[in-house]
Formats: structure tokens, sequence, C-alpha cells
């Protein structure tokens, strides 16, 4: 992964920007030597706003993508299009990075198992370090050190 070569994106939405929508490309901004590419578009809704049309869409903004962010808190609002975009994603061999609700735990779904690839916590370390792993199969090396006064 390199400015020239970016990691593909994409991030489950409803065609609007939430909350952790835009905490998720927060985090991948404030990376250090992160390059992606988000090809998810909230505001590329189609104008005659059918289910169908909503689902072409998704598959196009989907197709170029080599991981997908699934964002649990689209599943409490909309959930059909949220196992939309998992089964869309699996059927493209899409690797999925689930992203639980944000501060707090959630029930674990029976409906998603093997639509999920890798579940994290809301970590800008982890989130890059599943997307590198999920979407070029990197595995990343980095050690936390911890420095102790000894007295």
């Amino acid at each position: 992964m390199s400015q020239r070569d970016p990691i593909r994106v994409f991030v489950t939405h409803s065609f609007e920007e939430g909350d952790d929508y835009v905490r998720v490309f927060e985090y991948f901004e404030s990376a250090r030597n992160f390059y992606y590419r988000n090809f998810s578009a909230p505001d590329a809704q189609p104008s005659a706003p059918s289910q169908d049309a909503i689902r072409e869409e998704l598959r196009r903004q989907m197709s170029l993508a080599e991981a997908v962010v699934a964002l649990y808190s689209l599943y409490q609002t909309h959930a059909d299009l949220f196992l939309f975009q998992l089964n869309c994603a699996k059927a493209n061999n899409k690797p999925v990075v689930l992203m639980p609700l944000f501060g707090r735990d959630q029930p674990s779904l029976k409906t998603l198992s093997g639509l999920i690839d890798e579940t994290i916590a809301w970590d800008e370390r982890a989130l890059v370090d599943a997307v590198k792993r999920q979407a070029r199969h990197e595995d990343t090396t980095r050690w936390d050190t911890i420095e102790f006064k000894l007295d």
C-alpha cells in the first residue's frame, strides 16, 4: 500500500453520513502512512429511489472496493439494507470488517454469521490493521512499548 496504490474501501451506509460513518474516516485520516480511497458515496442516492435503484447503486459503489467496513449502527436503523450490503460483499468475495456500536456492546446476531470476516473494537489502530489484513493480507507487526519506572 502506498500513495500510488491506496486500499480501496467501502463503508456501509444508507445514503446519509451518520456519526459512525464520519468517525471511520476520521480514524483513517489520523492514521500515519495509511492510504485509502473511499468508494462509498452516501450523497449519490438515485434520483428515483426505488429499492432496485438503491441496490444497484450500492453494488456499483462496492464493486471496486477491496474491503468493506460494516457499521453495526446501520443494522439498527436499516437492517434490510445492511444485510443486503453484507450479502453483496460476500457474493463478490469482499472481506467484511464489522465495527460494533460505538461505546457499547452489541448482542451477537446469528443472521450475521458467515457474513463477517473480522469484528474489531472502535480503535484507529485496530481498524487500520484489520483493513490492511483483510484487503491486502498485510499483517502489521506493531509493538506496544510500555515504560516502567523502577525505583
